[in-house]
């Protein structure tokens, strides 16, 4: 599993509060799910160079994204892995967050 850097949560253009928990924690969290092998923390623009590296058998986002915008897809399919977009719960996502807890 990859996460975002601070610096690199932060240059994809979601504000400088963000991100609100810092990467070692979100790295923590996820390690701590079973079916998490490894965490990495990568800076870059995109994980498609750590994707290219350690080609994954799943490669995992938002059901926000097409597939066809999902970095590394065509890489993890073209080695017989698979790519699975997981549903987003509504209101239930950081930005929804921080906006309740500006109205109070």
């Amino acid at each position: 599993m990859a996460v975002n850097a601070d610096a690199s949560a932060r240059r994809l253009g979601k504000g400088p509060e963000r991100p609100v928990v810092p990467d070692a924690e979100r790295a923590r969290v996820i390690a701590a799910l079973a079916a998490v092998d490894c965490v990495v923390v990568f800076g870059e623009e995109t994980p498609l160079e750590l994707i290219r590296r350690l080609k994954p058998d799943v490669l995992v986002k938002g059901a926000d994204y097409a597939l066809d915008a999902i970095v590394g897809a065509e890489d993890v399919v073209a080695w017989g892995g698979r790519v699975v977009r997981v549903p987003l719960l509504e209101d239930k996502s950081t930005t929804t967050l921080l906006h309740k807890l500006r109205r109070g």
